[in-house]
């Protein structure tokens, strides 16, 4: 485990590394407990660097040999690396040390998950497995021989040669070492080929355990739609002979882009129609693409340091989700996003674990893996294309790839060459990367004389370490609407630069009504004052897809806070404008599957938290609750004709046309589940073909109080698959009512099944009860309790997983102040843990500070 004595980096203090290291040679001799690794290291001294001890990472390592130019050497070793002295000129550094991935539960660096060897280097993960210095500026070109009984033995690059016991790799692309990657296991392949568009013919590998061959095709197709697709829109060609994905049941994160040699959690690559849903294959086929995207923004130009992870992640999440958009419904796919940036970005842009896009100091960098740095990055990346243009974003990514391949670079680098390629002043937009928090806009309105008048005025609430905020470059998607619902003026970018800006629009033979903040071109809060009648006019006319949902979007929430607050009777205006899109059968089943969305309940809470009132989980429950009824009663009639809709006769194809439709029955299954007591959905479990189609008549079973015979039949059918039962923890956690979900969570967490060092069983459970906004804020804090009890035993073998876990308390402070006492409570129980991990620390000191 790592030291738990924090120690603050800077980003001010960054310094290269005084030696470059010009070629590396890595020698692998498995086994389980007790695994040799020889390096021997080329490294010359870096001109650029000032003058420096030579130091090494490297943790958890025990010593064999230290040698400088074939001369024996005796290092200063300490728990968190070596230093030595060197010759003043280029040397050659070699060592060999012991290590047991049989006992690496932390999963970093190079484990063991189910007897196959496989490695997790970022963010720091390499200095685990040889003395090295493990930072992201110091490139080299890897070679690699595995030695071992296993029949597969894969590592990054191109293969040179193999033999009896033996396999040799070479990859010719200088990379940092968090992109090492190594996999040996008794596996089979499902083979694929690539021709790239200069003609070269590329080998593609998906390596799984035996018995996983049948959920291999889908990820195969999905590779090659990406390879094709960055070819089409951005140009990039692949440069390697061969590109291997292997599936790993123990892993932290979904995947790791390790130069040609791809891991994934078993979970982001494997699926079939009978054993995944239509969210896995759409979730599989982003994730594929977004390592794969990697192999450019990550890899051929990586970060100098990791104050720039959003560099590559941010840039990386963007192109993923245009890929995703180009796949299926860029419509939908807008509006999923936004919810999960509603939901996952914004509480942590607004509580204490807020920062910026780029951090200016961290203390374990495995708790910048956020949300924050990937999906408000790739807003920011969203913001600058919008700004430009399509064309000069094209031409300043080509301008990027020329000039920084090979290079570790920096955000500097980056909005320099946005500089260049259109001539644009950057300066005040850099402010997204260095202020925190989520800017307000605030908006008023003026009409006289055909002149329209839009006044935006712009503010970022204070966050820790950053009470005053300058202002932003805001790019503001207006459209105006004539009283007719007919479009006034298309959508104009408005570009807000100061604190309040005035932009008008004349020529107008009535007062609009305008559309703002159209396809959600910024990440921020919008206030403005609005009627229910105007929000209804949007609903029913608004052109732009995204707006019109919000207008439905904004109308739930006003409908459920006033239920919350002061008894209010659904409003039934809402309803009917409601009603009037979900029967429109010309509209994408997917759009109007997602229009039957209702705001969270954890977005409820921030809500009322904004205006004063302590929230309520269990009225606001109640409130939810009492308008799912409501509208399932409302609409007994339509609901039969909306399933008949949403029937898919064809062979099941996770595409978006079947997966819209599902999406839409499925949500209509939950709405008539509230009026017949579960029995559709207990006819649609036991003739269900497909898991999409079984899973969530499972789920409608559960929360009509009615699944238990169907968990029972579920889990004896599919007790030998270990990614389907997830499901079945996850799901009886997240379906629960909120008096029963943490008995329910701590019940599952006695089952024989269910296993506390495989990530994915753990966030199964402890997941699906922190995401159960009623149950875990049970007001006797079980909840918290179980949460807490199950993250101080997690952090004893994987600090990482359970740092992340810790931002469940992340909203503690605006709950009432029996709630408030409870979570802190638990806060500091585990902060005073002994021992505790130097990830849980750092999360748990910000959130009680």
């Amino acid at each position: 485990m790592k030291d738990a004595s924090p120690q603050t980096i800077y980003l001010k203090d960054y310094t290269p590394f005084g030696w470059t290291a010009e070629e590396v040679h890595l020698t692998f001799v498995l086994a389980p407990s007790a695994t040799r690794v020889r390096s021997r290291i080329r490294f010359a001294p870096n001109p650029d660097a000032p003058q420096q001890d030579f130091f090494l990472h490297g943790e958890q390592l025990k010593p064999i040999s230290f040698a400088i130019d074939g001369a024996p050497v005796s290092p200063e070793i300490t728990e968190t690396g070596l230093t030595c002295a060197v010759p003043e000129g280029a040397f050659i550094w070699e060592a060999e040390v012991e290590i047991a991935p049989v006992e690496n539960f932390a999963l970093e660096g190079l484990y063991m998950s189910n007897g196959m060897y496989c490695t997790q280097c970022e963010a720091e993960g390499f200095r685990k497995i040889t003395f090295y210095p493990d930072r992201p500026d110091v490139m080299s070109v890897f070679t690699v021989r595995i030695e071992g009984d296993e029949t597969v033995k894969l590592s990054n690059g191109n293969p040179q040669g193999q033999g009896d016991g033996w396999a040799e790799w070479h990859d010719p692309w200088p990379k940092p070492a968090y992109l090492f990657a190594l996999v040996a296991g008794d596996l089979v392949n499902h083979p694929g080929a690539f021709t790239t568009m200069s003609g070269r013919e590329v080998e593609l590998n998906l390596w799984v355990r035996p018995g996983d061959e049948g959920k291999c095709a889908f990820g195969m197709e999905a590779l090659k739609k990406s390879m094709k697709w960055d070819e089409e829109v951005y140009g990039r060609e692949y440069d390697l002979d061969i590109f291997n994905i292997v599936a790993v049941d123990d892993f932290n994160m979904g995947a790791m882009e390790n130069k040609g040699l791809n891991i994934f959690n078993s979970s982001a690559v494997l699926a079939s129609p009978e054993t995944s849903t239509d969210a896995n294959f759409e979730r599989i086929e982003a994730i594929i693409a977004h390592e794969y995207f990697h192999n450019w923004t990550g890899n051929r130009i990586t970060c100098r340091d990791w104050f720039q992870l959003c560099l590559k992640e941010g840039l990386t999440v963007f192109r993923d989700a245009q890929f995703t958009s180009d796949m299926r419904s860029a419509e939908v796919k807008r509006i999923s996003d936004v919810i999960d940036l509603r939901g996952r970005q914004f509480p942590e842009d607004q509580g204490p674990l807020s920062h910026p896009v780029r951090p200016e100091s961290f203390q374990e960098i495995n708790n910048f893996y956020t949300a924050t740095v990937y999906e408000k990055g790739a807003e920011v990346i969203g913001m600058l294309k919008t700004l430009v243009g399509d064309e000069a974003y094209a031409k300043a990514l080509d301008l990027y790839f020329e000039r920084h391949d090979g290079d570790a670079a920096t955000i500097e680098d980056w909005l320099k060459v946005f500089e260049d390629a259109t001539g644009r002043d950057l300066t005040q937009f850099k402010r997204w990367y260095s202020q925190a928090g989520t800017p307000h806009v605030a908006v008023s309105e003026a009409f006289e004389n055909g002149t329209y008048t839009l006044t935006l005025k712009q503010h970022t609430p204070p966050t820790p370490g950053q009470p005053d905020k300058a202002p932003q470059v805001i790019p503001v998607a207006v459209g105006l609407l004539s009283p007719n619902g007919d479009e006034a003026l298309p959508t104009k970018v408005l570009e807000l630069t100061e604190a309040e800006q005035s932009f008008t629009f004349e020529g107008l033979s009535a007062k609009p009504v305008p559309s703002i903040l159209r396809g959600f071109s910024a990440p921020v809060v919008l206030e403005r004052e609005t009627s229910k009648e105007e929000r209804a006019f949007l609903l029913a006319h608004d052109t732009d897809t995204f707006n019109r949902w919000e207008a439905s979007r904004d109308l739930a929430r006003e409908c459920l806070v006033a239920m919350i607050t002061e008894g209010a009777e659904p409003d039934t205006a809402w309803l009917d404008g409601l009603e009037a899109v979900i029967r429109d059968s010309a509209l994408d089943p997917a759009y109007r599957a997602l229009m039957l969305g209702l705001p969270t309940q954890s977005e409820l809470a921030q809500v009322l938290h904004q205006r004063g009132v302590t929230p309520d989980p269990d009225a606001i429950w109640t409130a939810t609750e009492t308008l799912k009824k409501t509208r399932a009663e409302r609409w007994s009639k339509l609901l039969p004709q909306l399933a008949e809709e949403a029937k898919v006769t064809e062979p099941y194809q996770p595409d978006a046309e079947q997966s819209g439709k599902r999406a839409l029955g499925s949500a209509v299954l939950a709405l008539t589940s509230r009026l017949d007591g579960g029995e559709a959905a207990k006819a649609q479990f036991e003739s269900a073909d497909n898991m999409t189609l079984q899973l969530s008549a499972l789920a409608c079973l559960v929360q009509a109080g009615a699944g238990e015979d169907a968990l029972a039949k579920f889990r004896a059918q599919w007790n030998g698959d270990r990614l389907v039962m997830d499901k079945w923890f996850g799901l009886q956690v997240a379906a629960s009512g909120p008096s029963e979900t943490a008995d329910r969570a701590k019940a599952l967490t006695e089952d024989p099944d269910f296993d506390m060092k495989n990530p994915n069983r753990f966030r199964a459970v402890m997941g699906a009860l922190a995401m159960n906004h009623a149950g875990f804020h049970r007001i006797d804090g079980a909840g918290y309790q179980l949460l807490a009890d199950w993250l101080i035993k997690l952090d004893e073998k994987n600090p990482q997983t359970t740092a992340r876990m810790c931002s469940a308390f992340q909203t503690w402070k605006r709950y009432d102040e029996t709630r408030r006492g409870l979570m802190k409570a638990q806060l500091e129980r585990i902060a005073a843990k002994p021992g505790l991990s130097r990830d849980v620390t750092e999360m748990v000191t910000r959130l009680l500070s």
